[in-house]
């Protein structure tokens, strides 16, 4: 017995001295990391470079012209009223969509999960057409629609609305739901316990701690949004005024042959998502955060 607790004495310091050396232990990580380093360097060169080249190739002389000019300002007004009404149905379809998810159980919930993160991956034109026959005049749902109003959701504003929630919901669905998931069920029971009911909880409780990943879900979702190009073009059209949002606008910029405005407005998009993720960095980039619910 007295040699077992030597030689565990004798690993304790140990450990403690090679805790002491932090540096010794950084330099060994790191030289395991070395081979590596070349095919980050090349990732960071596929990533990083693209974005440098359209930045020096901006026109910056002729920015406030494009940016005035009566097209931008109205792609820009239409993108901004629709990214925000459909970050908004996200808010209100996707909170309660994700506590489902986060608190069912069995191979129901297991489809709806596959379901709503189908959109994550399915390329946008597709689910363009889906929603064009799902909801067009002659469509699924959309027949019934036009018959009670005379109303068809294709080529309208509407319409536009409809295909940014339909592409963007999904991101903030899989962030929520992992905030459910990992919210402190001790303090739920505790307000249960109290004699709270269950949508007290929800609102006392819960949701206040739930308000940070709420947030980047928010920014995450408005700013897929504000970029949706496939599944608006496909079922909504690119009407200039109606449904020619700014991802839009920089097509048909490109497709008249104005490179310079098609650059120009490409980097005011760019801006735009750089400033959300600059603004979430806390909750996407650090060990934990809001990007472990996307697995």
């Amino acid at each position: 017995m007295t040699d077992l607790a030597e030689d565990a004495d004798a690993l304790a310091r140990a450990g403690a001295a090679s805790d002491a050396r932090p540096g010794a232990r950084r330099g060994a990580r790191d030289g395991l990391l070395w081979p590596l380093a070349p095919f980050a360097a090349v990732g960071v060169a596929l990533l990083a470079l693209p974005i440098v080249g359209l930045v020096g190739a901006a026109p910056w002389s002729r920015m406030p012209e494009l940016l005035s000019s009566e097209g931008a300002v109205e792609a820009l007004r239409l993108s901004l009223v629709c990214s925000l009404s459909a970050t908004v149905a996200s808010v209100v379809l996707g909170v309660p969509l994700a506590w489902t998810l986060a608190h069912g159980r069995g191979a129901l919930v297991a489809l709806l999960r596959g379901l709503v993160t189908l959109p994550l991956v399915l390329p946008p034109v597709v689910g363009g057409i889906a929603l064009l026959l799902t909801f067009g005049r002659n469509g699924l749902v959309g027949r019934w629609l036009y018959e009670a109003t005379g109303f068809a959701l294709p080529f309208t504003t509407a319409g536009v609305v409809v295909a940014e929630t339909f592409v963007a919901m999904p991101f903030l669905v899989v962030t929520v739901e992992s905030a459910f998931r990992s919210a402190d069920a001790g303090l739920e029971e505790a307000a249960a316990t109290l004699g709270a009911s269950r949508l007290t909880v929800l609102r006392t409780v819960t949701v206040p701690l739930l308000l940070p990943s709420l947030g980047a879900g928010v920014g995450l979702t408005w700013a897929r949004a504000l970029g949706e190009f496939g599944a608006t073009i496909t079922f909504a059209g690119n009407l200039s005024g109606t449904t020619q949002t700014l991802p839009l606008y920089v097509y048909d910029l490109l497709e008249s042959g104005d490179v310079d405005g098609a650059v120009g407005m490409s980097l005011v998009l760019v801006v735009v998502a750089l400033g959300v993720l600059l603004l979430l960095r806390d909750r996407l980039l650090r060990p934990g955060g809001v990007g472990t619910g996307l697995t």
